[in-house]
């Protein structure tokens, strides 16, 4: 039996991609761990800065809405969901 097992630093080199929209989305900056039931709960990638100046929003993603871990990309599917205008989609 094949099981299909990934480091930390090996799903933060991942591009994560939205299936829906068909867009880069970036790199995974850090991800949420439910350590009492041992799973993850939700990814987080840095949002796009419009400025020098300016603070850009982290985008987080629930680990549900994860359609695909492929060896050097993490697929999701946003359904629809305007994930770049918000700091939280659900």
């Amino acid at each position: 039996m094949e099981e299909n097992l990934f480091s930390l630093n090996n799903l933060r080199a991942m591009e994560v991609i939205d299936v829906s929209e068909g867009k880069k989305l970036g790199l995974i900056a850090d991800i949420k761990i439910d350590c009492d039931d041992n799973r993850i709960l939700s990814i987080i990638i840095p949002g796009e800065k419009t400025s020098f100046f300016s603070k850009s929003e982290d985008i987080e993603i629930e680990w549900s809405d994860v359609f695909k871990v492929g060896v050097d990309v993490i697929l999701i599917d946003s359904k629809g969901k305007n994930i770049l205008d918000v700091q939280k989609y659900i």
